[in-house]
């Protein structure tokens, strides 16, 4: 009887052990991290609890915990690790060397996807509920949307379908100035303003701004196909 009873403990600490190693793998890592991220996006980063993530996942805080010293921590990887995805996919995108103005509308397309149509409005919550990764996070946005946005205006120019007369600088910088803009929930609230239509209506705006007759062509083409 007590063999058995020794059998049955020395059983149930090895299977103990076996489900601690898959809980604390790397894998389980990112499992955790990209549903907190889909959590997030859809719900706010304030909204969620980390019981809220744990009961989601079918697994325990402490299993969070050994992964994750604290929400603000999850917070920021989540972020972060978000932010290089869509960034990484910016830069794919652009080796394609498309018309630089549907290369605007296929980065637009790709990072709403992605963001999840930022319902929750998740650059407004950093900035109330997480200053200091909010600042971190637009920096990083800056130095990534100018090269981005250089290199989109320069190549339009080239193609005659920016005008020439450009100050290139100062239209990338008050592009990423709008871009920002739009995703504040106090002067765009949401019950007024759709996101999907206020990322619409400022990428136009800012074509129409700088655009050629003949590249005012091709953004009627691109705007009306997109509408049927």
């Amino acid at each position: 009887m007590n063999r058995s009873l020794k059998k049955c403990k020395t059983l149930e600490t090895f299977f103990v052990f076996i489900v601690s190693i898959l809980f604390l793998t790397p894998q389980m890592r990112e499992e955790i991290l990209h549903k907190a991220t889909e959590l997030f996006l859809n719900l706010g980063f304030k909204s969620v609890t980390m019981d809220d993530l744990a009961q989601e996942m079918g697994i325990s805080k402490k299993t969070i915990y050994s992964h994750f010293d604290n929400k603000t921590k999850l917070v920021e990887e989540s972020t972060m690790d978000l932010f290089w995805f869509i960034s990484n996919g910016i830069d794919e995108i652009m080796a394609l060397k498309k018309n630089p103005i549907e290369e605007l509308y296929e980065i637009k397309k790709f990072a709403m996807h992605h963001l999840k149509g930022e319902k929750s409005s998740p650059q407004y919550q950093l900035q109330k509920y997480y200053p200091k990764l909010h600042h971190s996070l637009k920096k990083k946005q800056f130095d990534i949307v100018q090269g981005s946005i250089l290199e989109n205006i320069k190549r339009g120019m080239e193609m005659e379908i920016y005008r020439d007369n450009l100050n290139v600088a100062f239209v990338a910088r008050i592009y990423f100035s709008g871009a920002i803009s739009i995703k504040d929930n106090g002067l765009f609230p949401m019950t007024i303003f759709s996101n999907t239509q206020l990322e619409d209506d400022f990428l136009e705006y800012h074509l129409r701004g700088i655009v050629t007759p003949k590249g005012r062509k091709i953004l009627n083409a691109i705007i009306n196909s997109n509408q049927e």
